[in-house]
């Protein structure tokens, strides 16, 4: 029975093969709908921060002709839209159009006694027209929050008397600033409100709101703070529906965030719920606003080009610099970055892209793509059967039909979003793995046949091998765009999961291959006992330490919280602008070219095949390209195929200066030893 079972799991091969092959054929047009998504949104847009520029202007002597003058210079730079927060008192104090007094100084201006039990709010505006404005928004808002507001007038200038303290009067966000909105629209700019959740969520109040903003053109709008408008009262008043259906109701958009610590709570029902009329920002912060100009446009070329964003949002800085006795912005710094030859705005558009209002991308979703996903799906779980075929093949059929089963009960139960992401993980693994121990087994026929090789057939057999196995892992990023083709993963509202197990698991099954399987149809208990039993020489723990050394080195490497030095940062700034797509360092400058050097030496010596369990990190790497989802498929295609290109260049040169370094040595080995 246990010989008939093992039949079978060998003759499944072939079957799980095809399997494979037509869930790769499957993934095509889902990739190519993907393409075709990708391709639908073309605007960029540049939104700077309006409230960084009132405090900057609270420095100047001329605040107001100061706010125009460099709203004027940003336009004429190239930013378009405008960000504006819902205001505050403060914030109105800040830009002139009230004072804000307490009782106390009420009393010392008007020369009367200190009430003893009075602590309200007096609002005195600067103008009748900033009055006729702000007047009905202050009553709107703290009448609805039970806060009276009644009239008041000082020195013949209008008010109102919010009838509760400054501290707690000042706390409360109110609608973004009539005025402001606009004097900006009137000078052409787009404007972009930031609203937060800090009031109770009215309906008709933000039906008001949101009828304002479109007689302004407001296309986006962004989110202030940790949630979404409306999530805090939703469970009681279903409030994200309601501002969802408003928000359809009137053509507006809202932004993801990039590189939040955490998503803003909400967001994804709100997204789902307006059938993701969503764009994506990069937001540049105050700190960096100040850095070189070549390396704050460089950061928008690449957020526009290899992350698909369409928006960027600048926050300016202000600072006190005590060695020039000045206060001083990055107002100037951001300009340049724009304007300058070769900049942000030229490189952007150099790469097809329009400067203008941002618009999410449209969906383009074959009817038929359901069941290429299940197809793909399939193929994939094939993929992972013959993965487990090279190590236990008795498990080979068993987790084949496990997968199948496992699958539908995940479908079944309403899990597919999970179900995908595993099975894409494991696919994404299986591919290069499987195509190294294909290339260790080359390599091993070739170690066979070494005295009928010359260099030039091992140097050709290096690179056709290298190739062949590239072209094979590439085939794992089939199936990750194939099972995750969904526009959540492109705006980063779900992510790609159990990216650090892509990075490492690929090395291990090698080094485990290598080390255990050459040879041997399977690794049995007599292998385990053999190696349980093998003595630990110091030989063994200077090689574990050196691989953990170096294992904990590529982790730190790895992912987005991976670290860069200066200099590789100077280095990836100039592969960009010379190529225009920066390949990965690790692959065209260790991986690719170890592979090849791997193969030419251990052609010839047995044991430098352990050189492939690094030139490994290059095969994996590719794969863990494209599952970047929120990266063009072009981009990470092109990425790809510079990497091995580069990497066959230096690897033939590691070849060659490997054939010098060998004939150096046989030349003065004797010499060595007569001395």
């Amino acid at each position: 029975m246990v010989q008939k079972w093992q039949h079978w799991n060998n003759s499944s091969v072939k079957w799980l093969w095809i399997l494979v092959i037509i869930g790769l054929v499957a993934s095509l047009p889902i990739a190519f709908d993907r393409t075709k998504t990708e391709s639908t949104s073309k605007n960029v847009e540049f939104v700077f921060n309006y409230r960084n520029l009132i405090d900057i202007a609270s420095y100047q002597p001329h605040p107001q002709d100061y706010i125009k003058q460099q709203l004027q210079l940003l336009k004429d730079a190239g930013i378009g839209s405008v960000a504006v927060y819902q205001s505050n008192l403060s914030e109105l104090q800040k830009s002139q159009r009230l004072n804000v007094y307490n009782s106390v100084d009420v009393a010392n201006l008007q020369n009367q006694v200190i009430p003893q039990n009075e602590n309200f709010t007096y609002v005195q505006f600067t103008s009748e027209e900033n009055a006729q404005l702000l007047e009905p928004v202050l009553q709107r808002v703290y009448n609805s929050l039970g806060i009276p507001v009644v009239p008041w007038s000082f020195k013949g200038l209008p008010g109102v008397v919010i009838q509760t303290s400054a501290d707690e009067a000042g706390l409360k966000p109110l609608d973004p600033d009539p005025i402001t909105m606009r004097m900006l629209h009137n000078m052409g700019f787009q404007i972009v409100p930031r609203l937060n959740d800090s009031l109770p969520y009215d309906q008709n109040r933000m039906n008001g709101l949101l009828s304002q903003f479109a007689e302004y053109g407001v296309k986006t709008i962004l989110f202030d703070g940790e949630s979404v408008t409306g999530f805090t009262d939703d469970i009681e008043k279903k409030s994200i529906a309601n501002f969802a259906t408003l928000l359809n109701q009137h053509g507006i958009g809202i932004a993801a965030i990039e590189n939040l610590k955490k998503p803003q709570t909400g967001f994804s029902k709100l997204a789902y719920l307006m059938d993701y009329n969503v764009v994506r920002l990069y937001s540049l912060s105050e700190s960096d606003s100040k850095l070189d100009p070549y390396t704050v446009a460089d950061r928008f070329a690449l957020a526009a080009k290899d992350r698909n964003i369409r928006m960027m949002y600048i926050n300016l800085a202000v600072s006190r610099d005590t060695t020039k006795a000045q206060m001083t912005n990055s107002i100037d710094n951001v300009i340049k970055s724009l304007q300058t030859e070769g900049h942000a705005i030229q490189n952007i558009e150099s790469h097809g892209f329009k400067i203008g209002p941002a618009s999410a991308m449209d969906v383009s979703h074959s009817v038929f793509n359901k069941y290429f996903k299940l197809i793909v799906l399939i193929g994939a779980i094939a993929y992972i059967a013959l993965l487990v075929y090279y190590f236990v093949r008795r498990f080979t059929l068993i987790v084949f039909v496990l997968g199948l089963v496992g699958s539908a009960g995940m479908i079944l139960i309403h899990q597919a979003l999970i179900l995908e992401q595993g099975i894409a993980l494991l696919a994404a693994i299986s591919a290069p793995t499987i195509a190294m121990i294909y290339a260790v087994r080359k390599v091993d026929r070739l170690y066979e046949t070494r005295h009928q090789l010359s260099v030039s057939q091992r140097v050709i057999q290096a690179v056709i091998l290298f190739i062949r196995t590239s072209l094979w892992s590439l085939t794992g990023a089939l199936f990750i765009i194939g099972l995750l083709n969904d526009i959540t993963y492109q705006l980063v509202i779900n992510q790609f999961r159990g990216v650090s197990l892509l990075h490492f698991a690929p090395i291990a099954l090698i080094a485990v291959y290598i080390a255990f399987y050459r040879g041997k149809q399977s690794f049995g208990i007599g292998g385990i006992r053999k190696v349980l039993t093998t003595p630990i020489t110091l030989t063994w723990i200077i090689v574990l330490g050196i691989v953990g050394i170096v294992g904990m080195y590529y982790l730190s490497r790895t992912g987005n919280a991976g670290t860069v030095t200066p200099l590789e940062m100077h280095f990836r700034n100039a592969l960009e602008s010379l190529l225009g797509v920066r390949p990965r360092n690790k692959e065209f400058l260790m991986a690719h070219p170890l592979f090849i050097l791997g193969v030419f030496i251990a052609a010839k010596y047995r044991h430098a095949i352990y050189i492939m369990i690094i030139a490994c990190i290059g095969q994996l790497s590719m794969v863990d390209t494209f599952a970047h989802i929120h990266s063009p498929v072009h981009i990470s295609l092109i990425r790809g195929l510079l990497g091995m290109g580069l990497g066959l260049i230096l690897g033939l040169v590691a070849v060659i200066a490997w054939q010098i370094l060998e004939r150096c040595w046989k030349k003065w080995l004797p010499l060595l030893r007569k001395s």
